[in-house]
């Protein structure tokens, strides 16, 4: 398709788009890919909330087993906390709940429906999504799966109390909660197909003239190999709650096998299934999806790194390859999660290689964001010191990953409070500091209005400190043997006596994260409204999204846009300016 040709059906496709909407088609039921953006980031933040108020009682019950909550206890009633003192399995329904809603339901559609959403499109020169209507259906197919996943509290029996990965036999046979937990994780799924679907068409059908691939911001690449783990990883999963639902429903035996005693009764099931190939099944998905919550974090941090240090990244095509190179060995290595479930010492070697090997592409890439620093020029801006505090949590979570993918150092971890701190260092002080930084960032493109600068400070470091006091002993703690999941953290166990203050310590930082949230929490809303007013691009950045208005209007761009060079050309030698954006054209003035 030609330049010519590609601008009129541009031009076409951004006039059909200026029809006048009702409300519910313009702002509820909307096609338009900024606003389903905007609905996953601020329905995923609602839930990110909401299970890290899950995660705050776990906290209060972990410090101080058996002693009662004051005043919030009692509100949970005598069948889960009887004098405000609670029992082992609401704790294990909070568990469950808090890693499905962080994960599913929190993290992956902000970074992935929210930020990949509104930004992906802009970035590519797109007026919208290549399938307006199939996106609005992942919204809403998300929506639904967590209203199901809410309401699972509030049946008979109470949510899902069988983890997170829902491990069968004990998924099998828990309570009605479980069943909810299975549908609404179908609804989860098929949200994320839909969507994966989505962002591949666009980003390979819809990037404006001269935006080669080559010239995509990293980013977009960051989204694109996403899409692909998820499209390729959760059908799997699906197919797996599928049958865990007919083990349930339909007394079927696909993870039951024989022979199984449930409280001294022989289970009457017909059994020969395998309670492992659940495991295989999960984690065949489960592995990649830890890729889909860091991928687009490095994306946000990529852009606000170039954006800050006005420089180019550092090794630009090597990150590429690099994440490409991470998509692909995502699927190989999902069984260092299943070393002691008995398989053979020629399969643990193989995935013990993979895992070591996919370390490398990481470091790759985390490396050039570091050099990307040397000598630049930085701004220490809200947003970069959300990217700047991202690195070494990163490398951190990365680092400590690597005896879990050991055999021998395995064994000893496994299924200790070290693996808790391993996986919250990548997501929490990880993953969520680039989320924010990504909301600081873009947000005065979505409202065309800044967030306060000293709330978002105050934000950052209350943030950046206490999330390390909250997982930092929960690593010294795996190292001494204490072992997840104890709903009294250890209280009963002798040998984790010397370490159980640790958990008072995680505890009281947790607490203080949530205060330093608040500041968040109302800079971004009254940010909304009397935010210092912005230009198009008040970053001074290069990539596509900055030609547009600040908020973008339906469709998207006034006039088309092409890209006329790479995505971080700042600091040009010779050049008039410090950044050169991709959309103008080659050729600008320069110094006498």
């Amino acid at each position: 398709m030609g330049l010519e040709t590609t601008v009129a059906h541009y031009g076409a496709t951004h006039d059909a788009h200026h029809e006048e909407l009702g409300f519910w088609r313009k702002y509820v039921f909307s096609t338009d890919h900024k606003v389903i953006g905007i609905w996953y980031a601020m329905t995923g933040l609602l839930f990110l909330l909401f299970g890290f108020g899950l995660m705050m009682l776990m906290r209060w019950q972990l410090a101080y087993p058996g002693r009662a909550l004051p005043i919030i206890g009692a509100l949970f009633g005598e069948a889960r906390m009887p004098g405000g003192s609670m029992l082992p399995e609401f704790y294990n329904e909070l568990g469950a709940m808090h890693g499905t809603i962080m994960v599913f339901m929190g993290v992956v559609p902000l970074a992935v429906g929210g930020f990949g959403n509104f930004v992906l499109p802009l970035q590519i020169g797109a007026p919208d999504m290549a399938f307006p209507r199939i996106n609005m259906a992942s919204y809403w197919s998300y929506f639904v799966g967590g209203c199901v996943m809410l309401a699972s509290f509030f049946v008979p029996g109470g949510a899902a109390q069988s983890g997170w990965t829902s491990y069968s036999p004990l998924a099998v046979i828990a309570g009605s909660g479980q069943t909810w937990w299975l549908f609404g994780m179908v609804f989860l799924i098929t949200s994320s197909l839909l969507g994966s679907i989505n962002f591949i068409a666009t980003t390979i059908q819809l990037r404006a003239p001269g935006l080669g691939f080559f010239r995509l911001p990293f980013f977009v690449w960051a989204q694109l190999v996403t899409s692909f783990l998820l499209l390729l990883a959760f059908p799997p999963l699906e197919g797996a709650a599928i049958l865990q639902l007919m083990d349930r429903l339909a007394k079927t035996s696909f993870f039951l096998p024989s022979g199984l005693v449930v409280s001294g009764q022989a289970l009457a099931v017909s059994g020969g299934g395998s309670p492992i190939l659940w495991q295989h099944l999960f984690w065949f998905l489960a592995h990649p999806e830890v890729y889909v919550l860091i991928l687009p974090a490095l994306g946000i941090v990529a852009e606000i790194v170039a954006n800050n240090t006005r420089r180019p990244l550092f090794g630009y095509r090597p990150m590429v390859y690099s994440v490409i190179f991470v998509g692909f060995m995502s699927f190989i290595v999902w069984a260092h999660h299943m070393f002691i479930t008995g398989m053979g010492t020629t399969m643990a070697a193989f995935f013990q290689t993979t895992t070591m090997i996919i370390s490398i592409p990481s470091v790759v890439i985390l490396s050039c964001l570091f050099i990307s620093l040397w000598g630049g020029s930085i701004r220490f801006t809200t947003p970069m010191l959300f990217a700047l505090g991202f690195l070494p949590m990163f490398g951190i979570g990365g680092l400590t990953g690597l005896p879990l993918g050991l055999t021998a150092t395995d064994i000893h971890l496994h299924d200790t409070y070290y693996v808790i701190g391993h996986f919250h260092y990548v997501v929490a002080p990880g993953t969520l500091l680039a989320l924010f930084a990504g909301v600081y960032h873009w947000f005065p493109k979505a409202t065309g209005r800044f967030m306060n600068e000293a709330l978002g400070k105050l934000h950052f470091w209350g943030s950046f400190v206490f999330m390390n006091v909250i997982f930092m002993p929960m690593l010294l703690m795996g190292l001494a043997g204490v072992s997840r999941r104890l709903y009294d953290g250890g209280a009963s166990y002798a040998h984790a006596q010397h370490v159980l203050p640790w958990n008072e310590v995680s505890s009281i930082g947790a607490w203080c994260l949530a205060l330093f949230q608040l500041p968040f929490i109302v800079n971004f809303f009254w940010s909304m409204f009397r935010g210092r007013r912005v230009g198009d691009n008040p970053w001074e950045a290069t990539t596509l999204e900055w030609a547009a208005p600040s908020p973008p209007p339906h469709g998207n761009f006034p006039r088309p846009v092409q890209a006329h060079r790479d995505p971080y050309e700042y600091s040009v030698p010779g050049a008039a300016k410090d950044h050169l954006p991709q959309w103008e054209p080659v050729g600008q003035p320069v110094r006498a």
